[in-house]
């Protein structure tokens, strides 16, 4: 599926319609999100719930499987006050041969004001965004290799909450490059951010091509690349979405790009640990550091439904706003 201009997502006045991806978008498009994402939280750290989209009637159309998104999602959407459903893929009328298309323009007729999609082709948000009605939003929740927006909007929030500003960061991305969404929206991220430094990690085998392309420094020695940096990434083997062996083995792949915590001793003492999920223990990353003292990856499981709950609200709230407003 071939994909479409990324200016779709934006209205006439430069304002988020949709959230397909991070590219093309601007640092105040990110911090008003990441600002918004920080008042939902309560005196004492707990979500709040607010009734900001009571009303609304938001689909979760996930073509792929998914836990922690689609969960997360969810929860948002409720604290939000908003109506969910929940497509049921297995048995949906795709499996009987209805096109995409028809299954959207249906969902639509049930009365969707937002559509949050996850499929594995990539640019299928940025067709369901190109087809839904006038007023009826779509978030992209991963398509393919593309994009995975929400998902580094929740660990830019979880970088700055824990490290304060990003701009001044030397931050690395550890693993399987080429087959990760997350991983290109977070270089994305961190590119609009300012991020000092950006690091991808892993096997010639597990990089795009020309990856210098996306303004980030490469490194095929775990070891040197994990010198001195703030932030530590790891992502797991994307073994869906392999063609081909392209590592001799799970255990050879530890060997090399593991994360232990003999390793993470190069990297700053304060550095912090992170992995979008799911974890493959002894695979991408060692127990001992995905429970340890370094490891915030939990706190992005918990901050993903604050963020994916400032993402609605911001989209609802420049749909609601009048044009004059701009002018104010």
């Amino acid at each position: 599926m071939a994909l479409v201009e990324r200016d779709i997502q934006l209205d006439e006045h430069k304002r988020l319609k949709h959230l397909l991806t991070l590219e093309g978008l601007k640092a105040h498009h990110l911090t008003e999100i990441l600002d918004l994402a920080e008042t939902f939280f309560d005196a004492n750290g707990e979500l709040r719930k607010v009734p900001l989209l009571r009303g609304k009637t938001i689909m979760n159309v996930f073509f792929e499987p998914s836990t922690r998104t689609r969960t997360t999602f969810e929860i948002a959407e409720k604290r939000l006050s908003a109506d969910v459903v929940n497509l049921n893929i297995a048995t949906s009328a795709t499996k009987k041969g209805e096109s995409l298309q028809d299954t959207l323009w249906n969902l639509q007729a049930m009365g969707a004001d937002m559509f949050v999609i996850r499929h594995a082709d990539s640019g299928a948000a940025h067709f369901f965004a190109r087809q839904v009605a006038e007023g009826v939003h779509v978030l992209n929740a991963g398509d393919g290799r593309h994009a995975h927006p929400s998902q580094a909007l929740l660990d830019m929030f979880t970088i700055r909450k824990h490290k304060g500003d990003i701009y001044d960061l030397k931050v690395a991305i550890v693993g399987d490059i080429l087959h990760s969404r997350v991983a290109r929206s977070q270089i994305q991220a961190l590119s609009i951010l300012g991020a000092r430094e950006i690091r991808v990690i892993g096997p010639r085998t597990l990089m795009p091509s020309c990856p210098e392309a996306l303004g980030v420094h490469v490194y095929h020695d775990m070891d040197a690349g994990l010198e001195d940096v703030d932030v530590v990434i790891m992502l797991r083997l994307q073994n869906e979405r392999m063609s081909g062996a392209r590592l001799p083995s799970e255990k050879e792949f530890f060997r090399l790009y593991g994360l232990t915590e003999q390793r993470l001793e190069r990297a700053k003492p304060d550095a912090i640990v992170m992995h979008p999920g799911p974890i493959n223990r002894g695979v991408e990353i060692d127990s001992a550091v995905a429970d340890g003292p370094r490891s915030v990856i939990l706190d992005q499981v918990t901050n993903g439904i604050a963020v994916r709950m400032a993402i609605m609200a911001v989209i609802f709230s420049n749909a609601a706003r009048h044009p004059q407003e701009d002018a104010s």
